[in-house]
């Protein structure tokens, strides 16, 4: 008993290093047949990293405009910028009796003299400003509210020491469903360009099944089995797709570094330090991951069909 076992183990190694020795040789040998066609696969991979580099591009965009717009709780802000006559101790005060309302998170008080530093520090005002001689800014209250804000933006307006109430909830309102919206067409988009890089490489696979169709019927007749032959095919359309996943990463990166100066000049106009970001080193890893799975899941699809319909029966 104990030599028979002694016997199989071996037999178990020899078996899982066969299928280790055929995955490394279908692994370089499918990279080979991707640099034999040069022509014919740079075409293939180009198609599909401009399928892949549309809804990639399109979540960059929407990404870079929900950072441009600030934070929700920025956009909860309500500013009151009360009457020109309101003292700064008089204002302390009102802060204070506001600060106690169930409906306010926390006011903080801006005198003039902060209004007017920060006006020059970022709004590029100071020859203006200097023109102008005595401070004309009024005292502003910063009020975060505990909830939308929309009751409070009401009640603060009727207060007879205020001059001006800005609320942008509304506008931040408006801002996030036209995100979610344009979320929701990334990922349609995503989808059918995706299932197009996917049939790419589903119709590449096929032509190279059908000129290595013989072959495929001799391995068969010798007792093949459908992984052993479609493996090779397999890492095929990995490639492919591995392969167009970095080209939409370069061109995207290329197309960033064109627009990141103009962009960073047109924020700076506005006193905005804003600058484009590009993918994320984890949002790299996935999407080179996602297209090296479409790429496979493609050539799944066709090798396995093929194999179906071109399986021996047994009489």
């Amino acid at each position: 008993m104990s030599e028979q076992r002694a016997a199989a183990a071996p037999a178990r190694r020899s078996g899982l290093g066969t299928w280790g020795d055929h995955h490394l040789y279908s692994f370089v040998s499918s990279l080979g047949r991707v640099f034999r066609r040069p022509w014919a696969t740079a075409l293939t991979i180009g198609v599909m990293a401009v399928a892949l580099a549309l809804p990639l591009g399109l979540w960059l965009v929407l990404d870079n405009v929900a950072r441009l717009s600030g934070s929700v709780q920025q956009s909860r802000e309500i500013s009151v910028f009360l009457q020109p006559d309101i003292p700064v101790p008089e204002a302390e005060v009102l802060a204070a009796n506001l600060g106690e309302r169930a409906d306010v998170a926390s006011v903080e008080l801006r005198t003039p003299e902060q209004g007017l530093a920060e006006l020059r520090e970022r709004g590029g005002l100071g020859e203006a400003i200097d023109a102008v001689g005595d401070n004309p800014l009024p005292v502003l209250l910063v009020v975060v509210p505990t909830d939308d804000g929309a009751a409070l933006a009401e009640a603060l307006r009727g207060l007879p020491e205020a001059s001006l109430v800005q609320h942008d909830a509304e506008w931040r309102q408006r801002l996030d469903d036209w995100l979610r919206f344009g979320g929701r067409v990334v990922l349609v988009l995503g989808l059918l360009l995706g299932l197009g890089a996917l049939l790419v490489v589903g119709n590449t696979v096929r032509l190279d099944i059908q000129a290595r169709r013989e072959e495929i019927g001799v391995l068969q007749l010798l007792g093949a089995t459908d992984g052993f032959i479609r493996r090779p095919f397999l890492y095929l359309g990995a490639w492919y797709g591995l392969a167009s996943g970095a080209l939409a990463l370069a061109v995207l990166a290329l197309v960033g570094l064109a627009l990141r100066e103009p962009v960073a000049g047109l924020a700076a106009s506005y006193g905005s330090g804003f600058a484009l970001h590009g993918f994320a080193p984890l949002h790299v890893l996935l999407v080179l991951v996602g297209s090296g799975v479409i790429g496979w899941l493609g050539a799944s699809v066709v090798t396995g069909h093929f194999l179906r319909q071109t399986r021996p029966v047994d009489t």
